[in-house]
C-alpha cells in the first residue's frame, strides 16, 4: 500500500475545501476579498466595512454599515474577571496571555457556547473588538498603568491605538493601523485558519476556534516574520549595510526575513500599501533611515527575485510599529486584531455543511512483533 500513497507533507499543494472568501493568485501577485482586489480595499475602505463584507459577504450600504459599527463599538467591553486574569499573569508573553483572556471569555460568557452561524457572528462581533482590549489592558497593566477605557466615539483602528498608547493618534497614524489590519484580515487556508477550522469540524463554539487560531499564530513560523524583519533592521543599522548583509546571508544561503511565501512567487500584493506607510511614517516620526534600510534590502534582493524571493507584507509591518514605539513582542498580537474577521467567516464557512477534519497518516514504524513481558525485557 505504502507504495502507492503520495505524501503531500504540511497538505502543501492539498485543497480540503471549497471557499468564497478569498482568492489568491499567487504565480500573478493578486489577492481579492469577496471579489474585490485587495489595493482597492486597502485604498478606498476602512477596516469595519472589511469585515462586514468577509462575514456578510457583500458590502454594505451606509445603515448596514451603521449597525455593524455600532455593535462592535457597543462591544468594547471585559468582564473584570478577564482584568484579574490579565493581573495574575502580567508577566507572560502577550500572546499567551490573550490566548487565556480569550478561554476566559468562553467561560464567562453563556453566550459563547452557542454553536450556529447567528451565534457565530455576534459571538464574533464581540470577540474583534474584544481582543484589541485584551492586548493593550495587558500592556499597561505590565507596566504598572491602569488600563485605558476604550472610546465609543473612535473607529476600531483609532481605538486601539488609543487604549495601547492613551493618546489619540493622528488621522494618519489611524488610517495606516487601519490599512494594516485590511490587509490582515483574511488569507485562505493559513495555518491558523486551517486550525480553527479542525475546530470548528469537532462541533465546538466559535471560542474553542479563535483560541486555536490564537495558539497556531502564536508559532515563529506562522507569525513571527514582523518581529523578525525588525530585528534584521536593527542588525543592520545604516543603509549602507545592507547590501553587504544581504550578501553575507546569501552566501551562506540563509534566508532573508520578509522575502518568500508559501503561496506568492511575485511580490505579496500587500507590500506596497505597507510600504508606503513606512515611508510616511518614518517622515512624520523623524526616523526615515528605518524606509532606507528596507529599501537598501530590497535593491540588495533583486536579484532573487525571479527565484520567487519577492518581499512579503510583514517586511514592513514591523517597521511601522517600531515607529510607533509598541514593543516586538505586541506584533503577533496585533496580527490576531486585524485576523479576526477571517478566522470568523472561516469557521462560518466550516460549520456550512460541517465535516469531520481527519486526514491520514502513513505509518513506517515497525512490523508486527511479539509482546515481551516486562520482566524478560
Amino acid at each position: 500500500m505504502s507504495e502507492n500513497v503520495k505524501i503531500n507533507r504540511g497538505l502543501k499543494g492539498v485543497y480540503f475545501e471549497r471557499s468564497g472568501v478569498s482568492d489568491i493568485d499567487g504565480s500573478k501577485g493578486e489577492l481579492s476579498y469577496r471579489g474585490y482586489s485587495i489595493h482597492d480595499l486597502a485604498t478606498k475602505s476602512t477596516f469595519e466595512e472589511v469585515c462586514y463584507l468577509l462575514i456578510h459577504g457583500e458590502l454594505p450600504n451606509a445603515d448596514e454599515l451603521a449597525g455593524f459599527d455600532a455593535k462592535l463599538k457597543a462591544a468594547r467591553s471585559l468582564p473584570p474577571a478577564v482584568y484579574d486574569i490579565i493581573a495574575s499573569c502580567e508577566d507572560g508573553h502577550p500572546m499567551d496571555v490573550l490566548r487565556t483572556a480569550v478561554s476566559a471569555l468562553a467561560a464567562l460568557d453563556s453566550d459563547s457556547q452557542t454553536v450556529g452561524e447567528e451565534a457565530f457572528i455576534e459571538n464574533g462581533i464581540r470577540l474583534t473588538s474584544q481582543v484589541p482590549m485584551i492586548i493593550a489592558a495587558h500592556e499597561a497593566i505590565r507596566n504598572g498603568r491602569t488600563p485605558v477605557e476604550a472610546d465609543r466615539e473612535l473607529s476600531h483602528a483609532a481605538n486601539w491605538l488609543w487604549m495601547l498608547k492613551g493618546e489619540k493618534p493622528s488621522a494618519d497614524a489611524a488610517r495606516l493601523a487601519d490599512v494594516d489590519f485590511i490587509l490582515h484580515a483574511e488569507h485562505g487556508a493559513n495555518a491558523s485558519s486551517f486550525a480553527a477550522r479542525v475546530t470548528i469540524g469537532t462541533e465546538a463554539n466559535l471560542h474553542g476556534a479563535i483560541v486555536t487560531a490564537l495558539s497556531t499564530l502564536a508559532g515563529p513560523a506562522h507569525g513571527g516574520a514582523a518581529e523578525d524583519v525588525m530585528k534584521m533592521v536593527q542588525e543592520i543599522g545604516t543603509p549602507e549595510n545592507a547590501a553587504a548583509y544581504v550578501a553575507e546571508k546569501r552566501g551562506k544561503r540563509e534566508a532573508v526575513t520578509g522575502f518568500g511565501h508559501r503561496v506568492y512567487r511575485k511580490e505579496d500584493p500587500r507590500a506596497r500599501h505597507m510600504r508606503e506607510g513606512v515611508r510616511q511614517l518614518g517622515e512624520e516620526m523623524g526616523a526615515p533611515e528605518w524606509y532606507a534600510i528596507l529599501q537598501g534590502v530590497v535593491e540588495a534582493m533583486k536579484p532573487y527575485a525571479r527565484h520567487g524571493l519577492n518581499v512579503n507584507v510583514d517586511f514592513y509591518s514591523g517597521v511601522i510599529y517600531q515607529l510607533h514605539g509598541i514593543p516586538m513582542d505586541l506584533y503577533v498580537p496585533i496580527f490576531a486584531i486585524g485576523r479576526m474577521p477571517g478566522w470568523i467567516i472561516q469557521c462560518i464557512e466550516q460549520q456550512r455543511g460541517n465535516i469531520l477534519i481527519r486526514p491520514l497518516t502513513l505509518y513506517n514504524g515497525p512490523e508486527m512483533r511479539g509482546y515481551t513481558a516486562l520482566a524478560d525485557r
